[in-house]
């Protein structure tokens, strides 16, 4: 056996020994400082010891038995593990972290109050949405009621739209009706006497509609059916005057110029006057009323827009068959109206609905003023009053108006023919009508009516009066007059005479 082979024996028989002793500390070199960290971990030198590969022989011991310290580098990726608790430049610091435990979840209260609130945010949501079907429910079903109710189906005309309470407006794109006539029921002998009439004269066709003001008892004969209007379209003319006047529109004395397309032949004066003269709109409208002047008739639609927009103030009154479509004196009877209708416009003016109360005594009273009265008035008694509009062309006679006859009682008769050309029989059937509904009129009981407050409805109550307490009467003392001396009293004790004064004498004058 080599030497080399005993000293490896030898140093292997005394590795136990020397692996039981505990290794002395290695005093590191200090390394320069680096700039790069991961420079100053390689270069670090390893306290760290590893097993050697069994075929590398281990180092060659020296003399003094002792095996030298191994020097093994580390990867670059270890850090070395620092000693004590001396800080070196270039060494890494670690920080200790505080791993929490893991137990209950906290709980955040903002949430639990969200969560807490997500019931009562439901209930409200389904309340509202509850309140706006019970809302679309109440109005659909409201709407079919107001089609479905049968007070609503009493209108001026058949065509005309259903006609609600309250006030009408002017103008408007979408119709407004006016409240109607109150109609209890029909007067069946004064039904059967007009038709006796009418079916005398077979060449003519009447109109009649009548209304008791008072019991709403009407006659009906062919009041719907459509007829030449002739002037009795002055009427509508007359209220959308008006109507203007209390919008303030129009004043009454508002200056109108007399033009040249305005000038019409027929009835009337206007139209043998200057052209550029002026009137005021009250003289325009009394000439159109009561001589019936159509030139006049013409300045006033005329002022008033035109044929449509009045057309379209019909609508939106109710009125299905009232329209102009000519100019005066429209002898080819294109404008037209009904009896039915004309009722209505009459009692319109009559109930104050449409206009003024103020402009109902003006358009009564300019009513009251006409001249040609030889149709409704002819056909009534001694005191009576007529407050209407005649109609004639050739092919038409008509009049209506409210009649106020002496016995109080108050209604409204619209009585239009159709006839052949310029027949003299239309003029005294409306004649006879017209009696006939006087006699009936004036027999019947009239009915007390109810008096009408024009005042405004306000809030204001009268003070009240305290109720001062009654006083007890207190017995003056009885005063004994005195008497002279020498003069007998011969008044009793305990009376009083009050004094008898001597009048004064006032000699005549």
């Amino acid at each position: 056996m080599s030497e080399s082979s005993d000293k490896l024996i030898a140093v292997s028989r005394r590795q136990p020994r020397e692996r039981r002793r505990r290794p002395r500390p290695v005093q590191k070199a200090v390394p320069k400082p680096v700039k790069n960290q991961q420079q100053a971990t390689t270069r670090g030198e390893s306290v760290a010891i590893t097993r050697l590969n069994n075929n590398i022989s281990p180092p060659t011991l020296p003399a003094e038995g002792r095996r030298p310290p191994s020097k093994v580098v580390m990867p670059a990726a270890v850090k070395p593990i620092p000693k004590g608790k001396m800080e070196q430049p270039g060494t890494v610091k670690f920080k200790t972290v505080r791993v929490q435990k893991q137990g209950k979840p906290k709980i955040d209260r903002r949430s639990s109050r969200k969560t807490r609130l997500k019931p009562m945010a439901r209930t409200i949501l389904y309340s509202l949405r509850l309140l706006i079907v019970g809302v679309g429910l109440g109005a659909i079903v409201g709407t079919l009621l107001s089609v479905l109710d049968p007070a609503n189906r009493i209108t001026s005309a058949p065509a005309s739209p259903s006609q609600a309470n309250g006030q009408s407006q002017t103008q408007s794109n979408s119709p407004v009706t006016t409240p109607s006539l109150y109609l209890s029921q029909e007067i069946i002998p004064l039904k059967t006497a007009v038709q006796n009439l009418a079916t005398a004269e077979p060449n003519l066709t009447p109109g009649v509609f009548m209304v008791d003001l008072d019991t709403g008892a009407y006659v009906d004969i062919n009041s719907n059916a459509s007829f030449s209007a002739a002037s009795t379209i002055k009427v509508p003319i007359l209220i959308a005057l008006f109507q203007d006047v209390d919008a303030g529109k129009i004043r009454l004395d508002e200056m109108l110029t007399l033009q040249q397309e305005m000038i019409a032949g027929g009835s009337g004066t206007l139209k043998s006057n200057r052209v550029g003269t002026q009137y005021s709109a009250l003289e325009i409208a009394t000439k159109m009323i009561t001589i019936s002047d159509n030139t006049a008739t013409n300045m006033l639609i005329s002022r008033l827009g035109g044929k449509e927009v009045l057309n379209e103030r019909f609508r939106t009154w109710g009125l299905a068959t009232t329209m102009i479509r000519n100019s005066l004196p429209d002898l080819q009877g294109t404008n037209t109206t009904s009896p039915r209708e004309l009722g209505n416009l009459i009692s319109m003016i009559n109930q104050g609905n449409i206009v003024s109360m103020r402009s109902r005594d003006l358009m009564l009273n300019i009513m009251s003023r006409t001249e040609r009265d030889h149709l409704l008035p002819s056909g009534l008694g001694q005191g009576s009053r007529a407050y209407h509009k005649t109609g004639d062309i050739a092919t038409m006679l008509a009049d209506a108006g409210l009649i106020d006859i002496p016995s109080g009682k108050r209604y409204i008769a619209a009585v239009m023919v159709q006839r052949p050309n310029n027949d003299p029989r239309a003029e005294k059937l409306i004649s006879s009508i017209s009696a006939a509904a006087y006699q009936h009129f004036s027999q019947s009981a009239v009915t007390p009516r109810t008096p009408t407050n024009n005042l405004p409805i306000t809030n204001f109550q009268p003070p009240v009066q305290p109720v001062q307490p009654v006083q007890p009467f207190i017995q003056p003392p009885v005063m004994n007059p005195v008497v002279p001396n020498g003069m007998v009293n011969n008044v009793p004790m305990g009376t009083y005479q009050a004094p008898v004064m001597t009048p004064q004498y006032y000699p005549p004058q």
